[in-house]
């Protein structure tokens, strides 16, 4: 406001506007005053045009026209009546709560007020007496918003007494501009009774002093003043109407107002006196050299203090305004830093803690510009290469070098079909693509489809095949290196070779080689492609559920692929691959993604191959060349379409004496070469391997043996590697497996027991059983279900009709057979079957013996939590019941297997193989078999026959002879 008193006094002194550009002014205010020098100049040239006519000859009176001017200033400047001196003491000041950043002297805020009411009112009040001082302090909590202080615990003590430079009452939202001038310090909270504290200040020397030095028009300030607080009572009358109709409702005026703080007895903080010594000079010039560091990595901060600054402060001989400057522009500051920057005095400590604002103000600076500038320099470099880029296929277009892009994809692709006999319906295809793909634009989706399908159709190896190997002798080398035994599968393939030599024509077939886990099934695919000189490909159809695996997506769908085969074809880059289809009888079935099985039947069928349709590709391929080997553990569950197409080859299980020649050969030898064991450092002895062959691992295949003799070398391993550390001078020790350490090595045996039985009672017969894990020896006992009380009966005709008790014959007692053992329907049938013939034999051996028809039998399948069926058990269920009828147990170790028919007849069964070597494995020496599985038993191996008795049986007859050979008929 001294701005404006040098203002009105050099225009009163008739200096006029010339005089204004000299006066110093804060930046806040020099601008507030600069937007009203254009309208207050535009009222100097209309007064002094109004007047020139009137007073042409009165020149000689300068001071009425002055007076005039300075009225007419007064009036244009109106805004917020104010003195025009700032007071040195003025203790009771209105509060003024701000948030994060404290309002240092010589600067500018704008502050709006908004909800706080009984503030508004104070302030209004206050700049209606020309008394428009309020103190600014900040709140301790940087998240509390609310404009009403509760208690001087939420605000700072040390704040700044600043000079209201323009207000603009809105009503409900008053707009302060407030200059600070110098800081102070809160006394006390006072009570908002405006009375009393304008007679308090009125009363003091220092109000008097003030109104002696501003005293100008004493009525015009009355008038003006009772203007002003009439016409903001009419504001506030205006305002609680306002409030009202907006809520709805009156204010209650018995509810009592909350407590607040409005108003405050405030202290002058004086700053310490200023000694130039060297040390503050010192500090002083490092502020500034922080100041241009960060100017240097911040321009926006540079802008900031030019626009804060004015050319006649000097700023850089001020200490104290340098340090207020430095709490103003830091925007990385905390709150508490910069109120411990507000309350300092001495000099020296704020000029340090202005050094560490600075320090981190430039930290950040530093770090903004170098995020920045990497930022900028990837944009720059991909900017260039981008660039060079585009000018070097420009330039390379120009001298031939290099065509654009899509001849030179056309051009690839033409380069991949050179070596290649491409049939011509598929070459008719390529060529349309071609031309479909000069009229796309390379950005286009339909671009990238077009490009992804020649794609395909050009890396398929059209009409090229591999050369196969037709040498019998190394083809047998190669299969018995990597595999023992499996007969039937060397010869189907080595026939294979032998038809191909002779028609010096390599065909395609489809065999499926099933059998139990762990027999080598998928193993002796690889061989027999690398027997055959062929490319080997394998994929898994277990669980799958969706055609387009086997046949393609159609191009139209997002992400669209071929399917399994022509991925094979573009992989293995030959025409006639060996393709293994593995677990066939676990594929899914028919659902929302159609039915794999049926999508297999093109594929494998020998007729429909040479011409298999991919979704994808839509052109015929031929796959009549491609050998496919499938595997199955069971054949049950192929469908039948599918498995008609297949030659089926069975790959028995392995017998004791087999397993044994697998481990020494094959087995152990890799374990050693995994675990870089020598024979010297650990050996497994032969007996113990036949008592982990027996005892741990009596499944078919070897897969679980070669887990136990991994477990031994893994053992074996941690003892040599510890001896290495601890005992370096027994480091040369072998480690020598046998039988009698073996528990250490494997833990204890699984099956202790080969048999249920050693001597097996009365009604108690062993069976033989093939399953998915090979074979294995089923038991089948029979017993009385209920106490058997054979009554006299009287003679009664040989037909007795069915109303023989309405006729007066005596009821016909009747026994009953009970079967458990979760027993599917075909063991089902086979029980009652069996129970008929058992029956029938027993008429006609012992007559006179009823204990079939009268007794209650129970018969039981041990291990019921297994689920037992197929057609193997009839003839050893009617012996078990024909033993428990005669009380004769039958004859020691033997078992049997073989279906039976109603009328006595042993019909033929499978698993011939699994059967002899279950029943080997069990202690058994006799065995009956069906008369028609005599051809299987020929096709075995001499040890595997060596040691057992092999009886044939065609009737029921010669099962009874065998098993009962001690029974003499009455």
């Amino acid at each position: 406001m001294a701005s404006r008193k040098l203002l009105l006094s050099s225009l009163r002194s008739g200096s006029g506007c010339r005089r204004l550009a000299t006066v110093p002014l804060l930046v806040g205010e020099s601008k507030l005053l600069a937007a009203k020098i254009v309208p207050i100049s535009r009222t100097f040239r209309k007064h002094f045009s109004s007047n020139a006519n009137n007073n042409d000859n009165n020149n000689d009176n300068p001071d009425i026209d002055m007076k005039n001017i300075s009225e007419i200033v007064e009036n244009e400047l109106g805004g917020t009546p104010s003195p025009q001196t700032i007071p040195d003491i003025y203790p009771n000041v209105p509060l003024i709560a701000v948030n994060r950043y404290p309002l240092f002297p010589g600067f500018i805020k704008k502050v709006d007020i908004i909800n706080d009411k009984k503030l508004q009112d104070l302030i209004r009040r206050r700049v209606a007496m020309r008394q428009p001082y309020v103190g600014v302090f900040v709140k301790k909590d940087d998240e509390n918003k609310n404009e009403s202080v509760g208690s001087l615990d939420e605000i700072y003590n040390v704040g700044s007494f600043a000079q209201i430079l323009e207000m603009r009452d809105g009503g409900s939202v008053l707009e302060l501009v407030l200059s600070a001038h110098r800081r102070i310090k809160i006394a006390e909270a006072l009570d908002d009774n405006e009375t009393d504290a304008a007679e308090e200040y009125s009363n003091s020397p220092v109000a008097r002093l003030n109104n002696r030095r501003t005293r100008q028009n004493k009525k015009s300030d009355v008038k003006r003043r009772k203007f002003e607080q009439e016409a903001a009572k009419q504001k506030e009358e205006e305002s609680k109407k306002d409030i009202q109709d907006e809520s709805g409702q009156k204010e209650d005026p018995a509810k009592p107002e909350e407590k607040r703080v409005v108003l405050v007895r405030t202290e002058n903080v004086g700053n310490s006196p200023i000694e130039r010594t060297i040390e503050i000079k010192a500090s002083m010039q490092a502020v500034v050299q922080n100041f241009r560091e960060i100017v240097q990595y911040s321009p926006i901060f540079g802008q900031q203090v030019n626009l804060l600054l004015h050319p006649a402060q000097h700023v850089i001989e001020n200490p104290v305004y340098l340090c207020d400057l430095v709490a103003t522009m830091v925007q990385s500051a905390d709150t508490i830093d910069l109120q411990q920057m507000m309350e300092e005095e001495k000099i020296q400590k704020r000029l340090d803690h202005a050094m560490l604002l600075l320090e981190k103000e430039k930290t950040v600076a530093k770090l903004k510009h170098d995020i920045n500038k990497d930022v900028e320099k990837k944009v720059q470099e991909q900017h260039r290469k981008y660039l060079l880029n585009e000018q070097l296929k420009a330039i390379k277009r120009e001298l031939g070098i290099e065509k654009d892009d899509k001849s030179s994809i056309i051009e690839r692709m033409r380069e991949r079909l050179k070596e290649l006999i491409v049939p011509e319906h598929v070459m008719k295809v390529i060529n349309e693509e071609e031309q479909k793909l000069n009229f796309l634009d390379p950005h286009s989706s339909e671009f990238s489809v077009a490009r992804n399908y020649l794609d395909w159709l050009t890396n398929l190896p059209w009409g090229k095949y591999s050369d196969e190997n037709l040498n019998l002798e190394q083809a047998q080398k190669i299969l018995d290196e990597d595999h023992y035994g499996m007969k039937d599968v060397k010869e189907r393939i080595l026939e294979f070779i032998a038809v191909a030599s002779l028609k010096k024509k390599v065909g395609g077939k489809i065999l499926c080689f099933h059998g139990p886990p762990g027999v080598g099934k998928t193993s002796i695919a690889r061989s027999i492609a690398r027997a055959l000189n062929r490319e080997y490909y394998r994929f898994s159809v277990g669980g799958m559920t969706d055609v387009a695996e086997i046949k393609g997506h159609r191009r139209t769908y997002i992400g669209a692929m071929p399917g399994k085969m022509i991925q094979c074809l573009k992989k293995v880059k030959f025409e006639n691959p060996l393709v293994l289809i593995d677990e066939v009888d676990k594929m899914g079935g028919a659902g929302y993604h159609g039915d794999p099985s049926s999508a297999l039947l093109e594929l494998l069928d020998p007729e429909q191959n040479a011409n298999f349709m991919d979704h994808f590709l839509d052109v015929p391929v031929d796959l009549s060349k491609v050998l496919f080997i499938c595997t199955a553990n069971v054949i049950d569950t192929i469908p039948g379409p599918l498995r008609d197409r297949m030659e089926l080859i069975e790959v028995s299980g392995y017998v004791a004496e087999e397993k044994l020649n697998i481990a020494q050969t094959y087995l152990i030898p890799q374990c050693r070469k995994e675990c870089n064991l020598s024979e010297e450092q650990l050996k497994i002895e032969p007996d113990a391997l036949d008592i982990l062959i027996k005892q741990y691992c009596r499944e078919s295949g070897v897969r679980n043996l070669q887990k136990h003799i991994e477990k031994i070398f893994r053992k074996a391993a941690f003892k040599i590697a510890g001896r290495k550390e601890d005992d370096k001078e027994n480091q040369d020790d072998k480690i020598d497996v046998n039988s009698e350490n073996l528990g250490k090595f494997v833990g204890r045996p699984k099956f202790t027991s080969d048999r249920m039985y050693e001597v097996t009672p009365p009604g108690v017969i062993m069976g033989l059983a093939w399953t998915a894990m090979g074979g294995s020896a089923l038991y089948i006992e029979s017993s009385l279900r209920k106490r058997y009380r054979p009554e006299k009966r009287q003679s009664l005709p040989d037909v007795v009709p069915n109303d023989g008790k309405a006729q007066g014959f005596p009821p016909v007692p009747e026994g009953n057979l009970e079967a458990t053992g979760h027993l599917g329907d075909v063991m089902k049938e086979s029980m009652r079957t069996a129970y008929t013939v058992a029956k029938n034999v027993l008429m006609k051996k012992c007559p006179d013996n009823e204990f079939l028809e009268l007794a209650h039998i129970h018969v039981h399948v041990p291990e019921g939590a297994v689920p037992k069926d197929g057609p193997s058990a009839g003839c050893t269920i009617t012996t078990a019941l024909l033993s428990l009828a005669l009380n004769l147990p039958a004859r020691q170790n033997v078992a049997m297997t073989g279906e039976i028919s109603l009328t006595g007849k042993v019909l033929p069964v499978g698993g011939i193989k699994e059967k002899i070597i279950a029943a080997k494995r069990a202690g058994v020496n006799c065995v009956i078999l069906p008369n028609e599985n005599k051809k299987d038993v020929e096709d075995l191996q001499d040890f595997i026959k060596n040691d057992i008795e092999i009886h044939y049986a065609e009737y029921y007859e010669d099962v009874f002879k065998i098993v009962f050979p001690d029974f003499k008929s009455e």
